[in-house]
């Protein structure tokens, strides 16, 4: 007799043993096995052939697979044993690193559970709704059979409980990319982007990974008291970055400064002469601020206001009325334009002009002749 033949004689087989066995026979529910040595086969339930549940043994195993069991129970001529225990062992120890290395891995989602998605690891990993995206999921079948990416949150070996998190990974992500994006952007940058959100104080623009905030005052050169009237989730959009803040992950950008400005061809608009409708604007001292375009004003000298002299422009003016002006001045170059309503208003106090037409000679008589008699009885 061999010392081969002497070992598998005296060798003995109990519960906990972990033993090779080779799949003889598969049936609906149970898997039979040889374990070569023993006096007898085994037989691993279906329940002890997967972390996961199955419908079918051999949706798990095939005829001829060599397996690693361990004995649970021994029987009379038999023995129970389990696929998923030492699965179980052998992922424990590779999980608790993943878990300490805060390491990100990739796992098939084999399940779709009320709550969740469920992952084989050895073990049975759930991913609870909350931890799936980092936003509201409202059908998780399309996940199934799904590759993604998952860190461990939550580990405890000796309750069996393995959580995983998904949304994790994703907010990681984001959060490196959105460092990269945000290093790249300076002021003065123009910029395309995307409506992402709309606030009373302004629009949250998408520059791809990062959002930045346009304020209400940076969306026109108009005035905009709701920015819902102006912009649209989802609308494209220009601007140009005003300032970069790393460190807080704030970029603060404009609408309005990528937009033509209000003089632009105010030469053509208001040319010399040009009679145009405004609103007083301001009221100061010296004159009225009116506005003729949006972001448009020109000034009215107090001394053209009225034919009358006025000490204020208060007493004829008030802000807020719509007036016609006449442009009297342009200067691009400085932004300035000089108006008048005092040449668009009719004078009152002005005098008279008669028209006298002196006698010609179509009478016959000149001038001298006229008063020459008179003249004569003068010089006597």
């Amino acid at each position: 007799m061999t010392e081969e033949m002497n070992y598998t004689e005296n060798k003995t087989f109990q519960e906990g043993d972990i033993v090779k066995g080779i799949a003889e026979k598969v049936d609906e529910k149970a898997v039979t096995v040889s374990i070569p040595g023993a006096p007898f086969d085994g037989i691993v339930p279906i329940s002890e052939l997967s972390s996961l549940h199955i419908e079918k043994a051999s949706d798990a195993i095939s005829v001829g697979d060599e397996l690693e069991l361990m004995i649970t129970k021994v029987e009379e001529e038999n023995y129970v044993l389990s696929k998923r225990k030492v699965d179980a062992l052998k992922a424990w120890d590779a999980l608790e690193q993943q878990f300490a290395a805060e390491e990100v891995f990739e796992a098939e989602v084999k399940d779709i559970v009320k709550g969740g998605l469920v992952v084989d690891l050895g073990v049975r990993g759930f991913v609870p709704a909350s931890l799936v995206e980092d936003y509201f999921v409202d059908d998780f079948e399309d996940y199934k059979g799904q590759t993604l990416k998952f860190k461990i949150v939550e580990l405890d070996k000796e309750k069996n409980r393995l959580i995983l998190s998904h949304r994790a990974v994703v907010e990681e992500e984001k959060a490196s990319h959105k460092k990269n994006v945000i290093n790249q952007i300076h002021a003065g940058d123009v910029l395309d982007g995307k409506v992402q959100r709309i606030a009373v104080f302004g629009a949250f623009i998408d520059l791809g990974g990062i959002d930045g905030l346009v304020h209400i005052s940076q969306v026109s050169h108009e005035h905009v008291s709701d920015v819902s009237e102006v912009l649209s989730v989802g609308q494209d959009v220009k601007v140009k970055v005003l300032s970069v803040d790393p460190s807080n992950e704030r970029i603060s950008l404009s609408i309005k400064d990528t937009l033509p400005g209000p003089w632009s061809n105010i030469e053509e608009r208001a040319k010399k002469g040009t009679v145009l409708d405004g609103r007083v604007k301001r009221l100061t001292s010296f004159g009225a601020f009116v506005e003729v375009f949006p972001g448009v004003e020109g000034l009215v000298h107090i001394s053209q206001i009225a034919h009358k002299h006025i000490n204020t422009p208060h007493e004829v003016l008030k802000e807020g009325q719509e007036v016609q002006v006449k442009v009297l001045e342009v200067n691009v170059d400085e932004g300035r334009l000089a108006l008048s309503i005092k040449e668009l208003l009719e004078n009152p106090n002005a005098e008279e002009i008669i028209d006298y037409e002196l006698p010609v000679e179509t009478t016959g008589f000149s001038f001298s002749d006229v008063i020459g008699d008179q003249l004569k009885n003068f010089n006597k």
